[in-house]
């Protein structure tokens, strides 16, 4: 696939979620994956996605201080092709604790703290200097201690004045009020957020008004877990694989342009853990869903609270 062929790839970002640590709770991964999952298979394994994504138009890249090596196999690779366009989020507040082993009883631990964002800011920062173009809070709940520690809030409004956007990514059951709580902050009448990354999908796509407010608002929109952790690709409901079979591709890619249908105009963040299902999941570029596509693709959605209940049995693999 060509560049002139992916007239939306400034609209889709590539996470190294997938690709950075060698388990995840990604469905449809296991096999995508180099033999043993060494790390410097996995970082060729990384390389090879991120030259095939760039060469398809793609010129986000999503990662974490929690996604293993994510950072380092991205600096690795930004200073080896020497690609100047190339657009970096991260997160800060996890943790990988996971030893790069497959059993490993904790893969990450979570801590919003102010000590946690200086800590992680300065090794992002170390690896990826000024090629970071937002840096996240990660996994952002109704529950996290950020939104009474003024400390923290201060903190990232002062990393804010100093250039670099900030924003926060959401998860759970009770995103739609994370994501309209953290928008409200402010330090001396200035927002302290200026970007949101939620999950949102055909399975789950209950945070969406809120999502549609951060855009009218001028807020940048990402969504994650497009396909919902493999499940739409692994086990696709019957409408999604019939109307995939109609359009010729695969279920993973309706299910990304059922994103970027979206009227709020979301960045879709794709995981792939190979190049093969990069490329299947670039193949949304193509997919043109009728209104009635859309209707019937909406009626999928599950019960938020079901849905993440199921999300947390899916174990790391």
């Amino acid at each position: 696939m060509t560049e002139s062929e992916t007239p939306v790839g400034d609209r889709i970002a590539v996470g190294l979620a997938a690709l950075g640590r060698p388990a995840y709770i990604n469905l449809g991964r296991v096999d995508a994956l180099p033999p043993g999952r060494g790390f410097e298979a996995m970082r060729a394994a990384t390389y090879d996605v991120l030259d095939d994504a760039y060469r398809a138009g793609v010129r986000w890249v999503d990662v974490a201080r929690s996604y293993g090596s994510s950072e380092e196999f991205l600096a690795g690779w930004l200073a080896d092709r020497g690609h100047p366009d190339v657009i970096v989020s991260s997160k800060w507040g996890y943790r990988y604790v996971g030893e790069w082993k497959l059993d490993a009883e904790v893969h990450e631990v979570k801590e919003h703290t102010a000590a946690r964002l200086a800590e992680q800011w300065t090794e992002s920062l170390g690896l990826l200097g000024k090629a970071i173009s937002l840096y996240q809070v990660h996994s952002l709940t109704v529950d996290s201690p950020l939104f009474t520690d003024d400390r923290l809030i201060g903190a990232l409004a002062e990393l804010a004045a100093d250039g670099v956007p900030v924003g926060f990514s959401t998860s759970g059951p009770s995103q739609t009020d994370a994501v309209r709580r953290a928008f409200e902050l402010e330090v001396s009448g200035t927002p302290v957020f200026s970007a949101v990354q939620s999950t949102w999908n055909l399975l789950e796509p209950s945070v969406g008004p809120a999502l549609a407010e951060a855009h009218a608002a001028g807020k940048r929109v990402l969504v994650k877990e497009t396909v919902a952790n493999g499940r739409l690709v692994v086990e696709p409901p019957a409408p999604l694989a019939r109307i995939a079979r109609e359009h010729g591709t695969g279920p993973d890619a309706v299910a990304v342009a059922a994103v970027l249908a979206q009227d709020w105009r979301p960045i879709a963040v794709i995981g792939p853990s190979s190049t093969v299902q990069l490329a299947e999941n670039l193949g949304a570029a193509n997919v043109k869903l009728a209104e009635g596509e859309l209707a019937e693709l909406a009626a999928l959605a599950e019960d938020p609270v079901a849905y993440w209940r199921h999300r947390s049995c899916l174990g790391w693999h």
